[in-house]
């Protein structure tokens, strides 16, 4: 929230600090996929500038397991260049919008051995100043059942026996109280039988 008002700030009153600021760059935290299947990693950045005719992006990839890191697409002088001889030769597209400050990428056709870490790094001249943000990437045969889905799942038996047990109690209490208003309205003949009795006995 604190992002898009300073944007507003920017774009509304014109007005951007003098001299090189800090760029902050954004990315998810962890995405998954499945095999065969594509996906799009977003990298957008906050700068108190207007976007420069000299933005640019960078996506690196550091496979599991691995201390090193494979360049894997680049946008830069309003083109993008990507891989066309490492691990996603063919399998990488950029797909972003660097004049709304996105730098998405696009990766086809994904395999186990995709997984890892993709590190976005942008640049907004003069705002060259900022860390890289990184998101994992975890390629699935079946993606699998997350924490938050089993424990909605326990959430929503629990409710649905709670509201199952209300209205099992209100329908007993409502047959109760039919039973009882029935058995009364059968006792009315009988006991006006009584009084009618009793009272012909006193005039005997």
């Amino acid at each position: 929230m604190l992002r898009v008002l300073a944007l507003a700030s920017v774009v509304l009153l014109g007005i951007a600090p003098e001299g090189s600021q800090a760029i902050s760059i954004y990315t998810g935290w962890e995405r998954h996929a499945l095999v065969g299947s594509d996906i799009r990693l977003s990298c957008s950045f906050f700068s108190w500038r207007f976007v420069s005719d000299d933005v640019s992006f960078s996506w690196s990839y550091r496979p599991d397991g691995s201390r090193e890191s494979i360049a894997i697409a680049h946008y830069a002088g309003g083109e993008p260049y990507t891989d066309n001889k490492g691990p996603f030769k063919d399998r990488v597209e950029f797909v972003g919008n660097p004049k709304n400050r996105d730098g998405s990428i696009l990766l086809k056709n994904l395999d186990l051995n995709d997984n890892g870490t993709f590190t976005c790094d942008a640049k907004n001249p003069p705002d060259i100043v900022g860390r890289p943000s990184s998101v994992r990437l975890l390629v699935f045969e079946q993606l699998p059942i997350q924490a938050g889905v089993i424990t909605g799942a326990i959430i929503g038996v629990v409710l649905g026996l709670l509201v199952l047990i209300v209205v099992i109690y209100y329908l007993m209490r409502f047959l109760v109280a039919r039973r009882v208003f029935s058995l009364s309205v059968r006792s009315v003949p009988g006991l006006w039988n009584a009084i009618m009795f009793s009272c012909e006995n006193q005039r005997l």
